[in-house]
């Protein structure tokens, strides 16, 4: 190995990776992104261990109506089984996300409402 590759990470197999997720199944790319949406969502609520450190309602909005848009888009795709509880999440999201806000949003404005209609408690 020449001194000019030493340290560096081999190319990544394209290909391989192309013939990976070819295999994988939609519902379970949707899922994944959604769980991954929440996660996120969830840390700039500040409800990760480390709370208000990571709270940033903008990012947390953002993240949500994201999430809102794909769990409504994809809900007659995936089925009830798959979406009720990414549904679940969703609102639960909404609902904390309305409690942190210093000034809450109008019934119907909060992040993914327009996906959603209005969220109430």
């Amino acid at each position: 190995m020449s001194d000019a590759n030493a340290g560096q990470r081999p190319a990544p197999d394209f290909d391989r990776m192309t013939r990976d997720i070819a295999d994988v199944p939609a519902v379970e790319v949707i899922t994944t992104v959604a769980v991954h949406l929440m996660s996120a969502a969830a840390v700039n609520l500040g409800l990760a261990e480390e709370g208000p450190q990571h709270k940033d309602l903008d990012e947390a909005r953002k993240l949500i109506n994201a999430l809102a848009g794909l769990v409504t888009a994809s809900a007659t795709e995936i089925s009830s089984f798959h979406a009720a509880p990414l549904r679940d999440g969703l609102k639960s999201l909404q609902l904390a996300f309305r409690e942190a806000s210093v000034v809450p949003d109008e019934p119907g404005q909060g992040p993914g409402e327009k996906f959603t209609g209005p969220v109430f408690g």
